[in-house]
């Protein structure tokens, strides 16, 4: 008898500690799950370097700075994500460029332009067209 109790006890702690481990381990896992994005994509946020792509159709005329540097630093053309060049100073650390002058190209001029040129001279770089990827491609070679 004392056995059968043992094991009645012990089946909905069990039941309840596994239950508790999925939970857990659910989010964790699809933490692992990411999306990669390259230069050329359409969801592709970050640094861009222009080269001999058309000449980029910019957000602001000049270059926006956060942090005034001593040392002067060249600008660099960013696509960012909607609304993060109207509040660079809560964005930019997520691109790495809070220090440096910035210029932010235009999603049209990106997507029109600039993506079809990168693609045909550096192969890949996903689909034409618009898409609605929205992973985390901003910025560091994101």
């Amino acid at each position: 008898m004392y056995m059968q109790s043992h094991k009645s006890i012990l089946a909905p702690r069990i039941a309840l500690a596994l239950v508790a481990t999925a939970l857990f381990a659910a989010p964790v896992l699809a933490a692992d799950v990411g999306v990669s994005l390259t230069i050329g994509e359409p969801g592709f946020y970050g640094h861009i370097d222009i080269g001999g792509a058309p000449p980029p159709r910019l957000v602001y005329r000049e270059p926006m700075v956060v942090v005034q540097s001593q040392v002067v630093v060249a600008p660099i053309y960013l696509r960012v994500r909607s609304g993060h060049a109207k509040n660079w100073k809560h964005h930019c650390s997520e691109y790495n460029a809070c220090g440096r002058p910035v210029y932010f190209v235009e999603d049209d001029w990106y997507n029109n332009d600039y993506a079809p040129h990168y693609r045909k001279h550096h192969g890949g770089g996903g689909g034409k067209g618009k898409g609605h990827k929205q992973g985390k491609g901003h910025g560091k070679g994101h």
